[in-house]
């Protein structure tokens, strides 16, 4: 069974002392990348929030995804982009970001989106919700038994996103997720302890 990892996804209010609380939770346990995810905010400001946060990533071997925007993302030189459906093509990251670039791609529950993603180069596909999440209205529930088909199918890298948390994860794990997106689980409450509960869950 692969080893599934911890991915992060920030809150929406990235200021104040979330630099800090972000270092706490990457020195918790192991999380193999962290997703900057702020809204409706001009690209100076956005990368101005960003800096302080790539720079603790970097620090510590954590890639930094950029959610939705390609072009704040070649911005930074950051590791990679998270598209929506709405988000832009795969292709175009591609060629924007360059080949070391990890860009992926949310499918919801659809086989069909997840394996157009793939076609088209992304290297990662992110499954979900399989839980109602606080973060984010959820209008496609996903069950753990996709990310078994994925995975017998496909070496592409599965991600489940959505209301997940320390409790009810295990499923996502068993049925080989590659990735669990996080956010609401880490930074609603205290981000050391449970990053501490989610990596006890994966390591198993």
């Amino acid at each position: 069974m692969s080893d599934c990892q911890l991915y992060l996804i920030s809150p929406l209010d990235v200021g104040g002392d979330f630099p800090q609380r972000l270092e706490r939770a990457l020195d918790a346990g192991p999380v193999a990348a962290f997703q900057f995810r702020v809204k409706d905010m001009d690209q100076h400001e956005a990368a101005r929030l960003a800096e302080p946060l790539q720079a603790i990533c970097a620090a510590k071997d954590v890639a930094f995804i950029v959610n939705d925007s390609i072009a704040l993302a070649k911005r930074l030189k950051a590791d990679g982009v998270h598209l929506g459906q709405k988000d832009g093509d795969p292709r175009e990251a591609r060629e924007e970001l360059g080949r070391e670039a990890q860009i992926g791609v949310t499918c919801h529950a659809s086989r069909h989106l997840a394996m157009e993603a793939g076609d088209a180069g992304a290297d990662y596909v992110a499954f979900g919700a399989f839980f109602p999440s606080n973060t984010k209205d959820t209008e496609h529930r996903a069950d753990p038994e996709l990310l078994t088909w994925w995975q017998s199918l496909f070496e592409i890298p599965c991600v489940a996103i959505g209301g997940i948390t320390p409790e009810n994860c295990e499923p996502l794990v068993e049925a080989e997720a590659d990735f669990l997106a996080v956010s609401g689980a880490v930074w609603n409450g205290d981000e050391v302890e449970a990053v501490k509960a989610f990596t006890k869950v994966l390591k198993g």
